[in-house]
């Protein structure tokens, strides 16, 4: 339920910080708890006595936190803090570290061991049902079958039901697909990978979280070395040319 301009405590903004000083204050509503996500913000006029800047800025700012994902507007309705977490903000993050495939391998393997240890605790039948059918899918599959085995992991992604994780997997999954890519299909073993799918899948169906770990550390390892091997083989080829 949103609240009145009197009753929101903010401090005012120093002239020198202008938007970003906007950003913060309106950000501390919700890390506060003075608002909460899905409540509507003072109208622009409040907002503006508020903090004592300019329209420009204040504008600015709020274009800035609609950008990543932290507020919408609504034609004639005013401007709301979103409900969910959206995947924005973690996308912009990985894109300033675009090139660092090292950096981007080793944050999957910590997210992805993490979600699936709550995957087997959370998991449902529908889930491992989508999860079999991934694998036929991929079985039959002639060529590229990088969207499929990103879905795979998806699937076990989303099995663990936390909206924060929701936000941060796609573009970190979307990420890492773009460095799968550098390899040659003739590098690639869809075999082996779907050798590794079915053990993680199994240990998913005994709701085992050990084991679930397990195989998943065994088949990001595998990922990891296969992709830094090719990229530091590129690497070396690059400098041979130069």
């Amino acid at each position: 339920m949103s609240q009145t301009k009197d009753q929101l405590k903010i401090k005012s903004v120093k002239r020198e910080t202008l938007s970003s000083q906007v950003i913060d204050q309106i950000i501390e509503l919700l890390l506060s708890g003075q608002l909460k996500p899905g409540d509507k913000l003072p109208s622009e006029m409040e907002l503006l006595d508020m903090f004592m800047v300019s329209r420009p800025v204040l504008r600015e700012a709020i274009s800035s936190l609609e950008t990543i994902g932290i507020v919408r507007r609504k034609t004639r309705e005013g401007t709301y803090f979103t409900n969910k977490i959206g995947s924005k903000p973690f996308k912009i993050m990985l894109s300033l570290s675009v090139g660092d495939i090292k950096a981007f391998i080793e944050t999957r393997i910590v997210q992805e061991l993490g979600l699936v240890t709550l995957a087997a605790e959370k998991i449902t039948d529908d889930d491992l049902r989508r999860m079999k059918e991934n694998m036929e899918k991929m079985e039959a599959q002639e060529g590229s079958t990088i969207e499929l085995d990103k879905e795979f992991h998806r699937i076990i992604a989303y099995s663990a039901t936390n909206p924060i994780i929701e936000g941060i997997i796609d573009p970190l999954l979307n990420m890492i697909d773009q460095t799968q890519e550098t390899i040659p299909p003739e590098d690639r073993d869809k075999a082996y990978t779907i050798e590794q799918h079915k053990e993680i899948y199994a240990a998913l169906e005994k709701r085992d979280p050990i084991e679930s770990y397990i195989c998943m550390y065994r088949h990001l390892d595998h990922a990891r070395k296969r992709i830094l091997a090719r990229h530091e083989a590129r690497l070396s080829s690059d400098l041979d040319k130069k």
